[in-house]
């Protein structure tokens, strides 16, 4: 039964680090531009000229 109380113990501990992650990352900005990625692909600029 201890072994199950260690456990429980340690999945709160990864998922408090997940949690802290992920606000971490919002914090930073990594999820502030949704729209650009869908449509980067239409703005390329290479010239395909032969």
């Amino acid at each position: 039964m201890s072994a199950l109380y260690i456990l429980i113990i340690a999945s709160l501990f990864v998922a408090i680090g997940f949690l802290g992650a992920f606000i971490w990352s919002v914090r930073k900005g990594h999820f502030d531009d949704d729209y650009t990625p869908s449509i980067r692909i239409l703005l390329d600029d290479t010239d395909t000229k032969p």
